[in-house]
């Protein structure tokens, strides 16, 4: 177990995609906690010398953070607030970007138009946890809506979008607000205000996770026949081809003045989890976690609660079915996670320590011990060659960060 950074701050992981491609460095912001976005800077820290570097700083009274890395080049893209801030726009869930940074550039990733009529392409409010797909030529995001927000704020619901090299996108710059993005951005989930008690209908779609490179998992909220809370898994195929993400369903691609972006013709979205029956219903939202799909894009991993009421870890084909219930531990799993590359494995924590688990068997190996204060329950995650894992720790008041070897 080794502690890497020890500057007296906060130091962030976002929960996936952390590390650089050659296994060297960890990519993090410095948000002085997870909920205040105020950090300045978005920097790396090599694991083996200790050695950070400044990757982007920011000016004009904007701030950054959710920092996640390219899985093959020396790339990141992250969430930019708004720069020059004022009563009108600050930083908010629908005021805020994703941009790129790539030899010492940077570049927006969405474009922002906020005036009717509205441009395809072009995102109306603020993207979220940027998340490269695992061949690198996609980005997922999560999303919220500034237009819907000025005409209803129970109309901005959270969604989960899609951005794609097939810009440049322009808008036409009515508001001084709006700007250009590198790349073509559509929704890719559908959301409504009033879902229908036991539909497949959900008000929010979140946490996110490739499955390939051409499906999205995430979570979405259903209602019981009760009008409960019941969040469950969902599945969307995407489009193969440029034609295909640009072209239009039943509703525009960028919305209208009182309705939201709309997928791309062909986009539905799958239910792949019923349990709406069950004792403890619904995908766990503590531990806050991120729908993860193994390598092979075969088996999807979720924390739900088991009959006893105990978050474990579940699996389940992308395909459907039953729910596969992989772990039973006493304790339960106490954080998010993520897959070791082998697909073998994955990583958490129980036992308030950094802990590996058979994705065949649901063994759990306890990676360390003698943690000062337990780990953070917000990330843990495998360096690309398999060898490290990494998480984030209170030390003295501050949040630093810790590898160990997974030894597999």
């Amino acid at each position: 177990m080794k502690q890497v950074t020890f500057t007296p701050r906060n130091h962030q992981l976002t929960n996936t995609n952390t590390w650089t491609a050659d296994s060297q460095w960890l990519a993090f912001d410095v948000r002085p906690s997870g909920a205040s976005f105020t950090g300045e800077t978005i920097e790396r820290v090599n694991v083996e010398t200790g050695e950070v570097e400044i990757i982007y700083r920011v000016e004009n009274g904007a701030h950054v953070g959710v920092v996640t890395v390219h899985p093959g080049e020396d790339k990141y893209v992250f969430i930019h607030g708004p720069q020059h801030p004022d009563a009108s726009w600050q930083y908010d869930f629908h005021h805020r970007q994703g941009v790129v940074a790539q030899n010492g550039q940077v570049a927006n990733l969405d474009a922002m138009d906020i005036t009717a009529p509205f441009t395809p392409g072009a995102l109306r409010g603020g993207s979220h946890v940027h998340v490269y797909s695992p061949n690198g030529e996609n980005i997922s995001f999560t999303y919220n809506d500034h237009v819907m927000h000025e005409f209803d704020p129970a109309q901005d619901l959270r969604n989960v979008g899609v951005a794609v090299p097939f810009g440049p996108v322009a808008s036409r710059g009515d508001h001084p607000r709006e700007y250009a993005g590198s790349h073509w951005c559509v929704l890719v989930s559908r959301t409504t205000a009033t879902p229908a008690p036991g539909s497949d209908e959900i008000n929010r779609a979140y946490e996110e996770g490739w499955v390939g490179n051409d499906r999205l998992a995430f979570i979405g909220d259903t209602l019981s026949d009760r009008g409960e809370k019941v969040p469950e898994l969902f599945i969307v195929a995407l489009p193969r081809d440029e034609a295909g993400w640009k072209q239009p369903g039943s509703a525009p691609l960028q919305g209208t003045a009182t309705s939201l972006p709309a997928p791309p013709a062909g986009v539905a979205q799958q239910r792949l989890t019923f349990t709406h029956h069950r004792a403890c219903p619904g995908l766990v939202n503590a531990p806050r976690h991120w729908v993860r799909c193994n390598p092979q894009a075969t088996q999807i991993a979720f924390l739900m609660r088991d009959e006893a009421g105990v978050a474990q870890l579940w699996l389940i084909s992308p395909q459907g079915g039953e729910p596969r219930q992989l772990t039973r531990s006493e304790t339960g799993i106490q954080s998010a996670f993520n897959w070791h590359p082998s697909g073998k494995w994955l990583g958490c924590v129980v036992d308030d320590r950094i802990a590996l688990c058979d994705a065949a068997s649901g063994e759990v190996t306890l990676l360390t011990r003698g943690h000062g204060n337990p780990p953070s329950a917000d990330a843990v995650v495998f360096s690309p060659d398999g060898t490290r894992v990494a998480w984030m720790e209170e030390v003295e008041g501050f949040r630093q960060l810790f590898v160990t070897e997974t030894g597999v």
